[in-house]
């Protein structure tokens, strides 16, 4: 029995349960040997709950203990070296130890896609292509699946939705021949990427699973990707054994990991197959795909936030923060055409959520249930802000300019109302506030010192700034305490 039957739990929740473990036992008086037992009791249940295979809990917790007795290190250094086992193991159960293939550019590399029917391995197909795609590489997808009743057709939409190269043929039914054309046809336009999508299986359907053999005999692809739907849970370890069986797979992607996602059979089809997990599908539009990373991922998970998604994140979107726009902020000045700009880059980062997820020291699913309720106030903002004139944008004291014949302008040329404006000014006044004060407290040089912000009413000053509701999240005072000292040892200050 490797699954348990009902598996509620999300990923947010088991990250919260293993860090109150970690949390009780850093907080005990003595650390002694009753102490980690508990704490290990309690992570134990924590991923039996979230449905992890019970072999690999079993040896989670005795590789925890084994790490703990050989080291003879006590006081607070011993509570450091158990956080470090934890996390040491942990990341290990999603990281099987070798690295999954990587596409070279200037060469041909096939992919062939392989999964389970449902677990949207058409539309990751588009989403692992459109990512190179952006990265300027040439791509183009095969649609072999003549299985299922619209998979051509679901394909060939997504592909021109996407602007993808695309191959099919919507009256052969042979899906080896199909495959074979479809990657001749690629190479001969010299194409870098060229993704095959199969049919989608189950574990009892022998005919298909044999006729994926085929295809992957007959193309002899670079690697193999195994779509995964994370929330299958206790079927997971017997459809991975399948495929490995008839195929090698070479990588995984887990999708539906937008807030649902059953974690323990994700864990534990990955440690099925020996394959990495290499991107995560976190929503249904085609730019919903994460690069995984072991550290990463288990980070998150914790609580200790994703610096390196987060960079990569800032990178891709494009942001620079040395830009005249954030060196006006860290010295206090703030005008509505900066609060645009800021907005915009907010955009670009993409679901509000999942930044925040990615800020070290903040709960995990902070922003849960409000994504496009933020992002969709954020856009209203922008429309009202696009009927202002240069002059509104640009005036230092917006309090004093914005009259009430302004205001009534801005709202009939935004089709807007003027409460709504009204909203916006408030929410900028505060924002400035904020700026303001920040740029005062020389933010910068605390960030990289975070002592200094102990000193003196300098986290008080912070703390004001702060909407009470998103302090209350974030744990209060000391919360925002603990956030500034990881914000500083991520080393996310080196990108101020």
């Amino acid at each position: 029995i490797f699954f348990s039957k009902d598996t509620t739990m999300v990923l947010a929740e088991l990250g919260s349960k293993i860090t109150r473990a970690l949390a009780t036992m850093k907080n005990s008086t003595v650390l002694d040997e009753q102490v980690i037992d508990d704490m290990l009791k309690e992570i134990q249940r924590a991923l039996l709950e979230s449905d992890v295979n019970v072999r690999m809990v079993l040896s989670l917790r005795e590789n925890v203990k084994k790490k703990i007795s050989a080291d003879d290190a006590g006081g607070y250094n011993k509570r450091k070296l158990v956080q470090q086992a934890v996390f040491s193991e942990l990341k290990r159960l999603v990281d099987p130890g070798h690295k999954p293939y990587q596409p070279k550019r200037k060469q041909t590399n096939v992919i062939m896609f392989v999964g389970l029917q449902g677990a949207g391995k058409t539309t990751t197909v588009t989403k692992y292509a459109l990512y190179y795609q952006k990265k300027g590489w040439k791509t183009g997808v095969v649609c072999a699946d003549t299985f299922r009743a619209g998979a051509y057709d679901q394909l060939k939409q997504n592909a021109t939705k996407a602007k993808l190269k695309f191959y099919g043929d919507y009256t052969e039914t042979d899906p080896v021949l199909i495959a074979a054309g479809g990657v001749e046809h690629f190479k001969k336009e010299g194409c870098e990427l060229i993704i095959v999508d199969t049919s989608g299986r189950h574990k009892q359907e022998a005919s298909l699973l044999d006729e994926m053999e085929q295809v992957a005999k007959t193309i002899k692809p670079d690697d193999i990707v195994f779509v995964m739907d994370s929330s299958i849970g206790q079927a997971a370890q017997a459809q991975a054994d399948a495929f490995q069986k008839k195929v090698e797979v070479g990588s995984v992607i887990m999708t539906k990991f937008d807030g649902h996602a059953k974690g323990g059979g994700a864990l534990s089809a990955v440690a099925a197959t020996g394959a990495p997990i290499i991107f995560l599908g976190t929503g249904e539009h085609f730019d919903d795909l994460e690069v995984f990373s072991a550290q990463s991922f288990v980070s998150r998970l914790l609580g200790f936030g994703d610096v390196e998604g987060l960079v990569d994140k800032i990178k891709s979107a494009g942001i620079d923060s040395q830009s005249d726009l954030y060196k006006r902020f860290t010295e206090g000045d703030f005008t509505l055409r900066d609060m645009y700009e800021h907005l915009q880059n907010v955009i670009k980062l993409g679901p509000m959520g999942k930044f925040m997820d990615m800020l070290p020291g903040l709960p995990q699913g902070m922003m849960k249930g409000k994504e496009k309720e933020s992002t969709q106030h954020l856009k209203v903002f922008m429309t009202m802000m696009d009927s202002m004139t240069d002059f509104e944008l640009d005036h230092g004291q917006v309090k004093k300019v914005m009259n009430p014949s302004r205001i009534n302008r801005i709202a009939r040329g935004s089709g807007r109302s003027v409460a709504e404006v009204n909203d916006l000014l408030k929410a900028y006044t505060k924002f400035e506030e904020m700026v303001k004060k920040v740029g005062k407290m020389r933010f910068k040089q605390m960030a990289k010192d975070p002592s200094a912000m102990m000193r003196g009413n300098q986290m008080a000053q912070l703390a004001k700034a702060i909407d009470p509701n998103v302090l209350k999240q974030m744990g209060g005072y000391g919360g925002l305490q603990n956030m500034m000292k990881q914000f500083s040892a991520s080393g996310l200050d080196k990108m101020l």
